[in-house]
């Protein structure tokens, strides 16, 4: 199996011992402590479920300008975006070695993790720009990633970390929510050495679904593991729930069985375009990919990223040798009325605009409101018909 990121072995920094994590959640009760950020907490699901390996706890400022700047901490590990607990007020904790992260995300705001305090330090307004212009490739808090990193204040907390829990998504989605090390022997389980990863934050219609056994039969892959975002999103995007009931559709109808593993992880979306797509190498590699397919605008918002950015950072930008997992680069896949398929675009030069089945996604969200049935050779009827439950309660 591939070697996780920066190890030999996956070190998730989840408290495991039932005792002991009992006896720091009683410890958390009685010393400083500080609500984070949605950010930060989903930073914590990360690095306890093994997904941030090697990854110890929270950058201090030279370690995130270092990763803004060159991808690289300043002891050299490869690492594509800052990894921060940043709060507007650092008073309640000003002195504290060790303090409670408390979870914004969770009613009541419960302990998510214990953090050992190696210094609070203040970010620059020159260091935020710098990191927000190297990770976003823009300053414009029109963009939903850079409006959020930018929100959040300008104190870091920097430290290791022992966490306590996996914040709301172990419990809301206890069916798809999995570890780094759970994903890992589900695939040892099943026999699976190579293995390509699909990112989604989206509802999967026939152009993706096509997409994954493209890279899967090119690779020659035992298995393909969907991992979907949980976190955060923008406002207008499909909640986790209903992507999940919608791709589950999908693979219980359309794939083989066990080939598909369908899971998801804890983070809030980034929308960094390319350096958020070198992150998701990152962590499928140490959830056990071998490959992750990386298709037009992958993590992108808006126009803010040339479509095949997230395919030429790797090329151009991360350093040979830096990660063990492969990149299958997509085209935009689409049904084809000539061939009758979906294939990617760049296979058949031959074609016109009027040669493929196209829909905008507001065109989609419109007719799913109106109930109106999507083109077949748009979208499985199965998965329209669950999306299309969600569209027409959120008009009411």
């Amino acid at each position: 199996m591939i070697k996780p990121h920066g190890s030999d072995t996956l070190n998730p920094l989840y408290v495991k011992d039932d005792a002991k994590r009992a006896a720091l959640l009683k410890e958390a009760a009685t010393m400083p402590s500080i609500v984070i950020s949605s950010a930060a907490a989903g930073n914590a699901v990360m690095l306890g479920a093994g997904y941030f390996n090697p990854l110890k706890g929270f950058m201090n400022v030279a370690d995130a300008m270092g990763v803004a700047k060159n991808m690289k901490t300043t002891k050299g590990l490869f690492w594509p975006t800052p990894v921060l607990n940043v709060v507007k007020d650092a008073s309640k904790i000003k002195g504290a070695k060790q303090i409670a992260l408390l979870d914004p995300n969770v009613a009541g705001n419960p302990p998510i993790a214990i953090q050992q305090v190696d210094a609070i330090e203040e970010i620059t307004p020159a260091q935020m720009k710098t990191m927000t212009q190297k990770v976003f490739r823009t300053e414009d808090t029109q963009h939903p990633g850079v409006a959020a990193f930018n929100s959040v204040g300008n104190f870091a907390i920097s430290g290791p970390i022992q966490v306590l829990n996996y914040s709301y998504f172990a419990t809301d989605f206890p069916e798809t929510f999995r570890t780094a090390t759970q994903i890992r022997e589900e695939m040892q389980k099943a026999g699976w050495n190579k293995v390509v990863a699909f990112q989604t934050r989206n509802p999967m219609h026939r152009a993706h679904e096509e997409l994954c056994r493209m890279a899967k039969d090119a690779v020659k892959a035992d298995g393909i593991l969907i991992h979907m975002l949980l976190g955060k999103l923008k406002p207008g995007d499909i909640p986790a729930d209903v992507r999940d009931a919608a791709i589950r559709k999908m693979v219980e109808l359309y794939f083989p069985a066990n080939t598909v593993m369908v899971t998801g992880y804890g983070f809030d979306m980034l929308y960094a375009g390319p350096r958020e797509a070198v992150l998701h190498a990152v962590f499928r590699q140490n959830c056990g990919c071998t490959h992750l397919i990386v298709g037009r605008d992958h993590a992108g918002v808006g126009s803010y990223y040339g479509g095949f950015d997230a395919q030429t950072i790797f090329d151009e930008e991360v350093p040979k040798g830096s990660l063990e997992i492969e990149i299958f680069k997509a085209d935009h896949t689409a049904w084809s009325k000539k061939l009758k398929k979906v294939i990617m675009m760049r296979d058949a030069p031959d074609h016109t605009k009027e040669d493929w089945v196209m829909l905008s996604g507001t065109k989609v969200r419109a007719m799913l409101a109106n109930g109106e049935a999507l083109p077949v050779e748009f979208a499985r009827p199965e998965v329209a018909a669950i999306l299309m439950k969600h569209y027409q309660s959120e008009a009411k």
